[in-house]
């Protein structure tokens, strides 16, 4: 297995991030903490780089690439605490593509944009069937249902927090079938009996809705349960892959500050314990990078390993995130804890992100389930 970067890939790091440098995302950040209505759509960024389609094949209008190359790109964005729409975009297309779908072309051109409303599957075979994340409260809620007839359906139900759901054209979506079977359907977003509610985020640069369907009219992806699995672990390592990409930033600003901070004669990075958080920064984004690039690799190469490999990423590099976070305050002392610097949008970053699509913890848990089920532990 060779991790290393191939030169295409590197230069899909580079264009992704000359594409962001053109706009001045932080700043954004920042205003949109105030006012919403100021966060940049990103979705035209999106669509003159090809990132609609980036996972749909050629052959139905997109660029062919795999799971691997769509996590390079998410690291660039959380980076930059980019809002592109990909955490909701890429799985979606990702159902679409694997069903051959008739809307692909006008997706990877960018003409429609499609959603992802993320469900569950089963950790276990005692656990509940699929999920999705509630509407209120911190637990589960129960998945969509479907009543099918041939190849459409009518779809009920309710989904919280569901990553860039506002202005989307189309809903992908996993609801559980009058036989109990899970199904994949596509929902048309202005479809009657869709509501999608936009949601205000902790941090504004997400753009999260909660999704009701009543009796909304549905057409049946022909997927299999394996797909629809494969779609909430791409969600899972895009997370993880946008969190490592905020660490960088964390980890440059704070060495930074401890290299120009002096304080009783000499730079607060001489300090013990200035360098040894630090130095855990460096540790834990590390060890994250090489559970993206395995769960990248296993994504394509060894299908039955990605969700184990996605989980273990969006828990290293959740850890990472609320790690750098809080020690990019610290580092930086009062003035870390104020409006004047970026370090409480990283913060933000940091926590709303690992909350979402079940959560960081709802990752370590399934690691957790996985390994002791290796071992023949109850």
């Amino acid at each position: 297995m060779n991790l290393a970067l191939s030169d295409e890939q590197e230069f899909l790091k580079e264009a992704a991030q000359g594409a962001l440098a053109r706009v001045a995302t932080i700043e954004a950040a920042r205003a949109a903490i105030e006012d919403e209505a100021q966060r940049p759509d990103l979705w035209p960024l999106a669509v003159g780089a090809g990132w609609p389609g980036l996972v749909i094949a050629e052959q139905r209008g997109g660029a062919g690439l795999g799971i691997f190359e769509a996590l390079l790109i998410a690291e660039e964005t959380g980076r930059a605490l980019a809002g592109v729409p990909l955490l909701g975009l890429l799985p979606a297309t990702l159902v679409l593509d694997a069903a051959r779908d008739e809307t692909c072309e006008a997706v990877a051109s960018g003409e429609r944009r499609p959603v992802h409303v993320p469900a569950r599957p089963a950790a276990r075979a005692t656990d509940e069937a699929w999920s999705v994340d509630a509407v209120t409260g911190g637990g589960r809620g129960p998945a969509l249902r479907a009543r099918v007839r041939g190849g459409t359906a009518v779809v009920s139900g309710a989904a919280g927090h569901v990553v860039d759901a506002p202005g989307a054209d189309l809903l992908t979506a996993v609801a559980v079938s009058e036989s109990g079977a899970p199904i994949c359907v596509v929902i048309e977003a202005a479809a009657k009996g869709v509501s999608v509610a936009p949601v205000r985020s902790y941090d504004a640069t997400r753009a999260l809705a909660h999704i009701t369907l009543d009796d909304a009219p549905a057409r049946v992806l022909p997927v299999d349960d394996a797909i629809m699995a494969r779609a909430w672990y791409f969600a899972q390592a895009l997370i993880a892959a946008e969190s490592l990409g905020a660490v960088q930033p964390c980890l440059e600003m704070s060495v930074a500050y401890a290299q120009e901070r002096f304080t009783f004669g000499r730079p607060i990075g001489s300090y013990q314990s200035i360098k040894h958080e630090i130095v855990e920064i460096l540790r834990l984004m590390d060890n994250a990078r090489s559970l993206q690039y395995f769960a990248g690799w296993s994504g394509e190469s060894a299908p039955e390993e990605f969700a184990l490999a996605a989980s273990a990423a969006r828990s290293g590099a959740g850890r990472a995130l609320a790690f750098a976070s809080r020690a990019l305050i610290n580092v930086h002392g009062g003035i870390g804890a104020t409006w004047e610097h970026d370090a409480p949008l990283f913060f933000r970053r940091a926590q709303v992100s690992s909350r979402l699509v079940g959560g960081t913890h709802d990752a370590s848990s399934r690691v957790a389930s996985e390994l002791l089920a290796s071992t023949g532990t109850p």
